[in-house]
């Protein structure tokens, strides 16, 4: 019998195999039996785990996600000026994307589950939480005049859209940003973002 360790060590070794094989090869092209392969794992001890390789992706993504955006709010939370919290988001982004390239390559190339789909019901509930918590930053700023009242997707692709194009550049291996690039990057957002009084 496989004791509680040995069980989320398999656990582990399944979503850190999936992790390599989805980054390289992307998750239509990677087969159940690759993924066993790259884990080390048994069958049994693989359908112990996971009753698919959308299940595994639906876990992997909706983890993933919720790591990044805990760490996105932690991150802006720290600021209470909105362009210091603007522009320091994308320096975020861009600094957890070089950090944790196979995670953010995941997030960038791969659809999101689907509501039905494993993992989609974990991803659907940690956006609204997390567009919750950015929109209480956001509010205050709003309501002073400093930030624009933008729909949340709106909100995304200028904040994010940009740097999001960046990265992808960056795992093609087409470019390495700079830091002035990143810079260039985080003030653009806040040009986008910020209220104009040009009127």
């Amino acid at each position: 019998m496989k004791s509680a360790k040995n069980g989320r060590d398999g656990r582990t070794r399944i979503i850190e195999g999936a992790l390599r094989r989805f980054s390289q090869d992307g998750v239509s092209a990677t087969t159940l039996a690759s993924l066993r392969d790259e884990s080390g794992v048994s069958v049994g001890s693989f359908y112990h785990h996971f009753a698919s390789k959308e299940h595994v992706f639906g876990v992997l993504y909706a983890e993933t996600l919720r790591a990044y955006q805990e760490e996105f709010v932690a991150e802006l939370r720290r600021h209470d000026d909105a362009r210091s919290g603007v522009e320091a988001v994308v320096a975020f982004h861009m600094r957890w994307s070089g950090e944790h390239p196979e995670r953010a390559r995941l997030l960038v190339s791969e659809r999101p589950p689907r509501k039905q789909e494993p993992g989609g019901a974990e991803v659907a509930e940690a956006r609204r939480e997390f567009f919750r918590q950015v929109s209480d930053w956001w509010r205050p700023h709003m309501r002073n005049g400093m930030l624009q009242p933008v729909s949340p997707t709106m909100c995304y692709v200028l904040w994010l859209g940009p740097a999001q194009e960046m990265c992808r550049l960056w795992f093609a291996g087409a470019h390495t940003p700079s830091d002035e690039e990143v810079r260039g990057l985080a003030e653009a957002a806040w040009h986008s973002l910020r209220q104009r009084d040009d009127a």
